[in-house]
């Protein structure tokens, strides 16, 4: 499938059903790096850019596995070129390229629900040079950063949706895989499924400190 979020349906299961127990593991931080820019409180990021259209649900909660209301969850990622968005970045991440910086394409901020949870509507990340695929994201609470990390793809999906997605496979391979990338944590792959209408629905769950006094995981 291709065509962006345009072709994405309101039909989406809730993958969230399953008990998450008393315990959940504080999600590890990772550097932000150069890419952050300026976000937009929204829904679909995908400013109409081509790619496999996805819905990714995130669900924040904390070490008790309780849910966090309130929160807000910042994600980036790149387009299927590659190519992150924004005047107010590095040249690196735009590659200068006058189309991205003049567009805030695959980034946004929403804040969860009662029950912890936010949706995004966006497409598949592309890739560059040295890195596996992945998303950013930030999570802050009473306006503090509790923790930036990534979430990855297993190694076998990404694959896949370069060697048949026409939106990604004129690319290549990705030069990088999770097993080969210095920050890729095998803790932060989703779980996802293919949708009828061969879109994607990724999702993860998060957690993180009850307070900023509780230790990180580095």
């Amino acid at each position: 499938m291709r065509g962006g979020t345009a072709s994405i349906g309101g039909d989406y299961p809730d993958p969230f059903t399953d008990e998450l127990g008393t315990a959940c593991a504080v999600v590890c931080s990772t550097t932000v790096g150069p890419c952050y820019a300026a976000t937009l409180d929204r829904k679909d990021i995908s400013e109409g850019y081509p790619g496999l259209p996805m819905r990714l649900a995130l669900l924040v909660v904390d070490v008790a596995c309780n849910p966090v209301e309130g929160a807000t969850v910042d994600i980036w990622h790149t387009s299927n070129q590659g190519l992150y968005s924004g005047d107010d970045t590095s040249t690196f991440c735009t590659g200068g390229d006058p189309d991205a910086t003049s567009h805030r394409f695959f980034r946004g901020v929403q804040t969860t629900d009662a029950s912890g949870r936010v949706d995004f509507d966006t497409c598949f990340p592309g890739f560059y040079p040295g890195r596996a695929i992945h998303i950013h994201f930030t999570i802050r609470s009473g306006g503090q950063d509790y923790v930036t990390s990534q979430i990855y793809w297993p190694q076998d999906v990404v694959a896949d949706i370069f060697a048949t997605q026409p939106d990604y496979a004129v690319f290549g391979q990705p030069d990088t895989s999770n097993a080969e990338d210095g920050i890729y944590d095998a803790a932060n792959e989703v779980s996802w499924e293919k949708r009828p209408d061969g879109s994607m629905l990724a999702w993860k769950v998060l957690a993180i400190r009850s307070s900023l006094a509780e230790p990180l995981c580095n």
